[in-house]
């Protein structure tokens, strides 16, 4: 798409899943751009795609051949959860990234032009920031950031006391933390811990997608207890200066042990120790366990800006565990076999986004 006749040079293109060269390009402009997240990379398209099998349009504006701007988008048809085009699905950050106005607000033009054509009933735009007052906005989510201090002792003594000892108290136990090779230990412990939440476990083989994708910057650390059995584990990951755990999991007795205050000890002692300068905590909905275990550590709560086009509904979805319409569901769940749940996940999770 050509944008105006005030700057004809800013085009609108879609990259396209197998173009490697302008994929790298794409990389290297979300490395540099501020408003990026690790959720804008390019190799979300082969995940979301690969392992999901939905259509996907990652957009980029472009200028002289140079990159201004990107959107990753994809479309999810579900006849459980709805029609949307999302920026981006099993993302907690997305939307537009650009250097200018001028591409953000021709990257999202695009968006909209791609929804009205699919269809959808609603395009969702998973923004850090707001960008249009006028959008409906879901204010369920906040996410959780703070400075990696420069010491290993100024990062313990920052925690606030009562989380602090529980850190202690995982030392004190001989708790050892490990880098993984592969996803088999984590992925027991993830499923243990959503089944007994009443969720439905993403695949193993998206993790196994993510460690290959992602390479370095998509790590596995488990927490054992001293006879070797594992405990507690987090996939996190890597963006820039900063740490991302992102799918965790513990089995039940561990919590005995302080296994998961450990576990998140261990994983910014490791990324102080690095060089890396903000641990991001994540997204949790208002009102939760995770809420609060995060703001026990200290961090403190920054809203969320998912902003929504309406075209076929007329309020925002809200697919997620705190609508009271899934609580039969979801006590349902919880009573399956853990390994009838696990085979029956993925088709309910790649519908979720």
């Amino acid at each position: 798409m050509a944008l105006s006749s005030e700057n004809p040079m800013l085009t609108v293109k879609r990259l396209a899943p197998q173009d490697v060269a302008t994929a790298a390009l794409w990389d290297a402009f979300a490395l540099a751009c501020p408003d990026a997240t690790f959720f804008h990379r390019a190799g979300w398209q082969r995940i979301v795609r690969g392992v999901f099998g939905h259509d996907t349009y990652f957009l980029y504006a472009e200028m002289e051949g140079c990159i201004q701007g990107v959107l990753p988008l994809a479309h999810v048809n579900s006849w459980l959860f709805g029609n949307s085009l999302t920026s981006l699905p099993f993302a907690v950050y997305g939307g537009v990234a650009a250097l200018s106005a001028q591409a953000a607000e021709a990257l999202e033009l695009e968006a909209q032009k791609i929804a009205r054509r699919l269809g959808v009933a609603h395009l969702e735009l998973r923004n850090v920031n707001p960008r249009h007052a006028d959008w409906p906005t879901q204010d369920l989510y906040v996410t959780f950031r703070k400075e990696i201090l420069a010491s290993e002792q100024a990062n313990l003594q920052a925690i606030p006391r009562k989380q602090r000892a529980m850190v202690r108290k995982g030392i004190k136990n001989g708790l050892v933390s490990e880098i993984d090779g592969g996803v088999d230990r984590f992925f027991s412990l993830y499923a243990d811990n959503v089944h007994r939440l009443g969720t439905p476990a993403m695949p193993k083989r998206y993790f196994k997608a993510l460690t290959t994708e992602f390479g370095t910057d998509c790590e596995v650390l488990t927490v054992t207890a001293p006879d070797g059995r594992p405990l507690s584990s987090v996939l996190s990951f890597y963006f820039r200066d900063e740490v991302l755990p992102y799918y965790a999991g513990e089995f039940e007795p561990a919590r005995d042990l302080a296994a998961n205050d450990f576990k998140y000890w261990e994983l910014m002692r490791r990324s102080c120790a690095r060089g890396l300068k903000v641990f991001d905590y994540g997204r949790s909905k208002r009102g939760t366990g995770s809420y609060a275990f995060k703001k026990n550590w200290g961090f403190e709560a920054t809203p969320l800006h998912y902003e929504y086009r309406l075209y076929k509904r007329d309020a925002i979805p809200q697919n997620n565990p705190a609508n009271s319409k899934y609580k039969l569901l979801i006590a349902t769940w919880r009573r399956l076999p853990i390994g009838l749940a696990n085979w029956l996940g993925p088709f309910v999770v790649r519908n979720l986004g």
